[in-house]
């Protein structure tokens, strides 16, 4: 018999800016929830005003973890210090390995309308930090949308009855699910025992194990094989997110993220005379 996960802690993102001004909500990377092993950070970003997200977010360096950007309205560019070049659109998901060190910018796209987005921050173990940096860029048409009884999930990352995301080979082996669900439906998820799990929801309200999360509220997962979601709006959106903990010593610096202060010592040496 299956055991259900219930919440454990909740916790509402913090308004902050990042970038050149981007004005966003830091839902784990803040003094509430400072990481979930194996993630280090989810920002929402969400606005109609340009004023809020033009500046961007220009040349910045990463190493030792990955960031995953998911983008529901709006779109940016991406372009990195390699010559490579990519574009978010609308429903499309970019998993970037930093590894061993990028440096790359991310900008808006257009000059005007509302752009909504996600971008989480993923760890990497020792073993992988020094890896060689990668991108894995999906639009939207090669996202999979399950169509459930009284709603649907977009299938980012991981399987969900059956359906696999189509970003793959991840240390972590991360679940990241997209749902829409109608008032008063419930929908059963499993996610593997031993992996951390959060839920997100991002628009209207919703329930796990009789614990209501209202919009824009982060409810951090016990132990268990499934949750049951249930919503209570019309329109009820939510994430739900696991990956397999690390359990490795974090030491972070900004954009860097390793395991030690002499491996962060040498990320800003080697940032600082170009190596990356």
């Amino acid at each position: 018999m299956s055991t259900s996960r219930t919440v454990r802690q909740i916790a509402k993102g913090i308004p902050t800016s990042d970038g050149a001004g981007v004005k966003l909500t830091r839902v784990i990377g803040n003094q509430y929830v400072k990481n979930l092993d194996p993630f280090l950070m989810l920002d929402e970003f969400k606005s109609d005003d340009k004023a809020d997200y033009m500046a961007g977010f220009p040349m910045h360096p990463h190493r030792g973890f990955e960031t995953v950007t998911y983008m529901l309205k709006g779109a940016f560019r991406h372009g990195d210090n390699q010559g490579n070049t990519g574009y978010l659109a609308p429903g499309s998901i970019q998993w970037m390995t930093a590894g061993r060190g990028i440096v790359h910018e991310e900008m808006p796209n257009q000059e005007d309308g509302p752009v909504w987005g996600f971008q989480l921050w993923v760890n990497l173990p020792s073993t992988h930090k020094m890896t060689a940096p990668r991108y894995q860029d999906v639009p939207p048409e090669q996202v999979p949308e399950v169509e459930l009884e009284h709603g649907r999930v977009k299938v980012l990352v991981g399987d969900f009855q059956g359906v696999r995301g189509p970003v793959e080979d991840v240390v972590t082996d991360p679940l990241y699910l997209d749902f829409h669900l109608n008032d008063g439906a419930s929908q059963a998820v499993k996610i593997p025992l031993g992996k951390t799990a959060f839920v997100y929801v991002y628009q209207g309200s919703a329930e796990i194990a009789g614990t209501q999360l209202p919009e824009r509220h982060l409810g951090i997962l016990s132990e268990g094989e499934t949750i049951e979601v249930r919503s209570l709006a019309a329109d009820t959106r939510l994430l739900v997110v696991a990956g397999d903990p690390i359990e490795e010593p974090v030491v972070q610096y900004g954009p860097f993220v390793m395991n030690t202060v002499d491996e962060i010592q040498q990320a800003i040496q080697d940032y600082n005379e170009g190596r990356f």
